[in-house]
């Protein structure tokens, strides 16, 4: 059952029944002037700023990443970077975090205590016992000043 009027040549140009198409050779003429008045704008590389920066851990982790991208994050607050990924499904992975230091400035370093580079007078004294009883049993051996008898 057809719906709508007959096809009939000459009765309505440019009319086609359903399910037919129009002829490949025709312009659509609604088409040419719809894009001549309206032009559509050509898609242009998505401009975004060089970097991006966050207020904290708390910021980088709430910063949205499209699927399948990694984005470099600045902490406004901290001398510290973050590398935000997500997969190819957009699930997030773990956040990675980086503290930076100028170039030619050491990193500070953990100060060391006295009892990591000295021993004590008690740990030396039965350091001494030891190493005495063992150069008593054998005389001449490790004494480097011990005279040979020839």
């Amino acid at each position: 059952m057809a719906f709508g009027v007959p096809y009939q040549p000459g009765f309505a140009p440019g009319y086609y029944p359903m399910g037919q198409q129009m002829p490949s050779a025709m312009p659509d003429q609604l088409a040419q002037l719809r894009q001549a008045a309206y032009p559509q704008p050509q898609p242009t590389a998505q401009q975004s700023s060089p970097i991006i920066w966050v207020q904290g851990e708390e910021g980088a982790k709430a910063y949205m990443v499209a699927a399948g991208n990694s984005v470099l994050l600045m902490d406004s607050e901290n001398s510290v970077f973050y590398i935000k990924s997500t997969d190819a499904s957009g699930m997030p992975q773990p956040l990675r975090v980086f503290d930076y230091t100028e170039r030619g400035k050491q990193a500070p370093q953990k100060p060391e205590t006295v009892d990591d580079k000295f021993v004590t007078r008690a740990e030396f004294d039965a350091l001494r016992a030891r190493f005495d009883a063992l150069t008593a049993d054998k005389p001449g051996k490790g004494d480097n000043n011990a005279k040979s008898t020839v």
